[in-house]
């Protein structure tokens, strides 16, 4: 597993941010108080710490295993490439239903059988965080997340009236296009991450207390992360389903 010497430094200030120290970060994580200090001196990760402390951080593991620029296993990794394409529309047709439907339609989602690997997505080559650019860590987690730059484009431009072209996103991720307070917010927002926690990742400053994220928007962002499972005909159905549920 290919590891980055960066990750130490970032599981301090993450860890720092959430006003956690080594010893209660090692205790949540069930992990040797030694092995964790060891990670936070520059040692590359074993894959079963990562996914330890996702729980520990109320992270996914697989953001964990993306924040320490290491290989994330495919049974954390989205099952369907195909699928990509019709994320952005289940959200497009559920971000405006009533909460009620909105939970109906995660335990749809929920409900479908899990089928084995279809096609794993591929991933354009861009820095590897923690070595390259803030802006690559931010935009990994969405390919995890089975969304393209055309996918961000799309469920950003839903949930927070962002309009931005697909191509701007991958300039994001190459660190071509710089990352402001605002926007880290709005990544926090699909993510489903609080922007604090994002800042203390990307040494982005926050312009402003973050708000508490809008029920509407941490629904979506939920749902975002359910559907990385599904194959490209169950996604399909998700957004006909939401269809479906919309006031006639």
């Amino acid at each position: 597993m290919m590891g980055h010497q960066g990750f130490g430094e970032l599981l301090a200030k993450l860890s720092a941010h959430r006003a956690l120290n080594t010893g209660a970060l090692a205790r949540r994580a069930g992990v040797p108080e030694p092995e964790l200090r060891s990670v936070l001196a520059g040692v590359v990760p074993r894959p079963s710490l990562l996914r330890s402390l996702g729980p520990a951080l109320s992270l996914h593991a697989a953001d964990v295993f993306v924040i320490a620029g290491a290989t994330v296993p495919d049974d954390l990794a989205p099952l369907d490439a195909d699928a990509r394409k019709w994320v952005p529309d289940v959200v497009e047709h559920a971000v405006d239903l009533p909460s009620e439907k909105k939970s109906e339609l995660r335990h749809l989602v929920r409900s479908l059988p899990q089928r084995k690997l279809v096609q794993p997505p591929s991933f354009p080559q861009l820095f590897d965080p923690p070595a390259g650019p803030p802006g690559a860590l931010l935009v990994r987690m969405f390919r995890y997340r089975n969304l393209d730059w055309m996918g961000m484009a799309r469920t950003f431009y839903f949930l927070t009236g962002r309009y931005w072209s697909a191509s701007t996103y991958g300039m994001v991720g190459a660190g071509r296009k710089q990352l402001t307070p605002d926007l880290v917010a709005d990544f926090g927002t699909l993510l489903g991450i609080p922007a604090g926690d994002l800042a203390a990742l990307t040494g982005i400053t926050l312009s402003q207390e973050p708000h508490t994220q809008e029920s509407a928007a941490a629904d979506m962002a939920e749902l975002i992360w359910d559907l990385r499972r599904l194959t490209a005909d169950q996604v399909r159905h998700t957004s006909e389903a939401a269809v479906s549920m919309r006031p006639t």
